[in-house]
Formats: structure tokens, C-alpha cells, sequence
């Protein structure tokens, strides 16, 4: 198993980078791209920006632009016959289409499914063995760093902090974004009191998209153990640059496993760490996040639970309204940290959502959020509105657009989330 602070995550050119000292100009790239937003499937609102990063693996880069001029790609790296494509997802094994009409039934067979496509099996064998290292005191809460075994292949290093008080309390995964911003991880939502370069990077995120506020603080203080650890290259196990994310993920494939499916275990094993641990009410666990963190937050109830409600703001859409020309996705790069190879042959996006039903759920999305555009969030918002209603349980889902924001958690939303989870534990 590798201790942390190993840099694990290289992959031939990508390797050189990172044992050369070269990696230190991922913020060419990602910094660029976090400029423009926080969105998990590549997060720029400028695109040359970071295509000028995507531009340095040459060999690949000039082979799509030569494959462009040739014109068998269109709007953005699909290929001109997608709508065939498109048109053979049917998403047979969704609920309501699956020919498994009990629903605990259909919930077992589609979290198999999802599982299997992961490529990365469990680690329930694993033993966490969690270090604890004190922090100074909070307002109100305990400060600590806790370091684990989430898998066999690596430690991780989060922060999590525990109320004043005797407890036991409601707990929080908090999930962090992409942004393509990867000197920072946990410390997005989480601020840190360990590391002053780290401190003014985080601040200038949470000015940015949380109201300048650090959401994992705001939580305990209202009485919540919150959990935030790195994804996989972020922050201790980072960074990783904009340009190497797709060379990364093709060789997680060629090794047999998948980055993606990594991240995924790993927020669902970290779910039942928390759960697990003597301070928390393990009845009463809740996964949070923004951006990629509300994609792993949804995705993490599916897949176990031990998480008894999610929160999950700007992440989801129909698959098919995304698949579009221009849309971010189609760069490719961060898109490789949710792409489950093969899986859209049996689900739709919020169908794998709806396996959390009839759990409470809560999707938030910014009407002016161009990296989900209307069309796919309504398709979604109905597909999981009529699963839970099937359920009998529409008032457990809290579906809601936000006219006048875009991709962004700001305090009002933060706000709205907090009086949500306060009802719903």
C-alpha cells in the first residue's frame, strides 16, 4: 500500500511531469479552466483556453484536428453519425422500462449493473486504520486530519471536523468539485488550518462560488461531522494538469481498472467509514457536493446505504442532452473522472440517480448554468420525479431551478441545503 504523499497518479508523459518537477504548471491549464467555473466535466467557460492545454499531446491533438479538417468529427470531437449513436440508447434496464417490476428488485439489479461498470471491485476487506491528527479548536467544533485506507493501493488524508458536544451527531460527507483546479481538493469546502499557500487558494475559491464561505465549516458549526478527502489528484494526491487527466484515465483502462470507478469506491467507502465512526448517528448521514461533488454525492447514494440523504447542486442532466455540439463533455479530459465505459447502454443518468430512491434526495440547478442547459436538466428533473413518485414519496425530492444563478453554491442555496438537511435527518 502506498503512504500518502507518494505521487501515484503518472502515466508515461505524464510520469516525466511529475518526477521532473514539470507538473508545476498544471495551472497553465487548470488554472485557466478554473477561471471559468467549477464544472466537473472539464470546467471552463473558456474553451481555447484550455484546448490550448488539450493542444500539448500533440501526436493525438494534431491527428483530431487533421480528423476535423477531413470532416468526420463535428461540434466538438463527435463523430457525424451520433444521432445513430444516440438513437440505440434506450436505457432498457431504467425503472419503469426494466421488465423487473418490484422495485427493491430492480434497485439490486441496476446497482449491479452500475457496480460492474465500474472495474474497480470493493474493498469492504480493506482496513481503514485511521490516524488522527489534532487541529487547532473551531467556533464550535473540533478540527482534526484524518489519514485512512480507502482502498488497498494508497492512504488519503481528509479533514474532518466534529461538533462541540456530546453526540452523537448527523454527519456530512462533503464532496469536493473539479474545476479544474487541482492544488486544492478538500480544502475547497473545508478551510485549512494547516497550510497557508493552500489557505489563500481556498479562499479565493470560496469567494468565488460559495459566497466566500467554506461550506464543511458552516455545517459543523450548525452541528453536522463533516468528512472532505482528496479525490483522486487533488491536493495531497496531486496535482495532476488539465493535459494529463485523459492519459491518466486511458491507463487506469489499460491496467484493467478505471479512474472514474476508483473515485467511486472510494466516496462510497468513505460514506461507511463515517457512518461507522462512534461520534456519528449512522441512521442520519448525508452526502453533499457541488459541481463533480454533486455528481459524486448522488452517485454515492446509489451506490451504498449508509448515506441516508444527498444534496447535489449543479450535476445533472440527461445524457442524451448533453451529448451535444459544444457542450463541455465533449472535450473529453475531466469528463474521464464520471465516464462508467458501457453503462449508458443500460442507464440514463438520473436513472442511476434513482436507485437512491426513495432515500431524500436534492438537486439544485442554475437556470443561467450553461454547462447544463435546460432541456437536459428538465428531462432529468422528470425522470427522477417520476420515479420517486412511484415510490409514493415526491415530497423526499426536492427539485428546484434557480432563475437568476448560474453554476455556483452560494449562501442562499447553502442556506436552502442546511434547513433541507435539518428536516430530512
Amino acid at each position: 500500500m502506498t503512504e500518502l504523499g507518494r505521487r501515484t497518479f503518472v502515466a508515461s508523459a505524464a510520469a516525466a511531469a511529475f518526477l521532473t518537477g514539470t507538473a508545476g504548471r498544471a495551472e497553465a491549464a487548470g488554472g485557466s479552466a478554473a477561471a471559468g467555473d467549477s464544472q466537473s466535466a472539464g470546467a471552463s467557460e473558456s474553451a481555447g483556453a484550455s484546448e490550448s492545454a488539450g493542444a500539448s499531446e500533440s501526436a493525438g491533438a494534431s491527428e483530431s484536428a487533421r480528423s476535423s479538417e477531413a470532416g468526420d468529427l463535428v461540434g466538438g470531437n463527435l463523430p457525424d453519425f451520433h444521432p445513430a449513436l444516440k438513437a440505440e440508447l434506450t436505457f432498457p434496464l431504467a425503472w419503469g422500462t426494466s421488465p423487473v417490476r418490484d422495485f427493491r428488485a430492480w434497485r439490486r439489479a441496476a446497482r449491479s449493473t452500475v457496480e460492474e461498470h465500474l472495474l474497480v471491485d470493493r474493498q469492504h476487506g480493506t482496513p481503514y486504520a485511521p490516524q488522527f491528527t489534532a487541529g487547532p479548536q473551531g467556533e464550535g467544533y473540533t478540527r482534526q486530519l484524518v489519514t485512512l485506507s480507502l482502498t488497498r493501493y494508497e492512504r488519503v488524508r481528509g479533514a474532518l471536523l466534529t461538533p462541540d458536544g456530546p453526540g452523537p451527531f448527523p454527519a456530512v460527507l462533503l464532496l469536493h468539485d473539479h474545476g479544474a483546479k487541482f492544488d486544492i481538493g478538500k480544502e475547497k469546502l473545508v478551510r485549512p488550518w494547516y497550510d497557508d499557500t493552500r489557505l489563500a487558494s481556498a479562499q479565493g475559491w470560496a469567494d468565488k462560488y460559495f459566497s466566500g464561505r467554506f461550506v464543511g465549516d458552516e455545517l459543523a458549526r450548525r452541528g453536522y461531522v463533516v468528512l472532505c478527502l482528496d479525490a483522486p489528484g487533488w491536493g495531497d494526491r496531486g496535482p495532476v494538469t488539465y493535459d494529463q487527466q485523459q492519459a491518466l484515465a486511458s491507463n487506469f483502462y489499460n491496467l484493467g481498472s478505471s479512474l472514474a470507478g476508483l473515485m467511486a469506491r472510494e466516496d462510497a467507502r468513505a460514506a461507511t467509514f463515517l457512518a461507522g465512526l462512534d461520534r456519528v448517528d449512522a441512521r442520519r448521514v448525508a452526502a453533499v457536493g457541488f459541481s463533480m461533488g454533486a455528481y459524486r454525492a448522488w452517485q454515492t447514494a446509489t451506490l451504498t446505504d449508509d448515506i441516508a440523504a444527498a444534496a447535489s447542486v449543479c450535476w445533472m442532466t440527461g445524457l442524451k442532452e448533453m451529448m451535444v455540439p459544444g457542450n463541455n463533455t465533449l472535450r473529453g479530459q475531466s469528463s474521464y473522472y464520471m465516464l462508467h465505459p458501457g453503462l449508458a447502454r443500460h442507464l440514463d443518468i438520473p436513472d442511476v440517480a434513482s436507485i437512491a430512491a426513495p432515500r431524500p434526495m436534492l438537486f439544485f440547478n442554475g437556470a443561467l448554468d450553461t454547462l447544463f442547459p435546460a432541456d437536459g436538466v428538465r428531462v432529468a428533473h422528470d425522470k427522477l420525479r417520476a420515479v420517486w413518485s412511484s415510490r409514493h414519496a415526491e415530497e423526499r425530492l426536492h427539485l428546484k431551478t434557480w432563475p437568476d444563478l448560474g453554476h455556483v453554491f452560494v449562501d442562499r442555496m447553502q442556506d436552502e441545503v442546511f434547513t433541507w438537511l435539518d428536516r430530512v435527518l
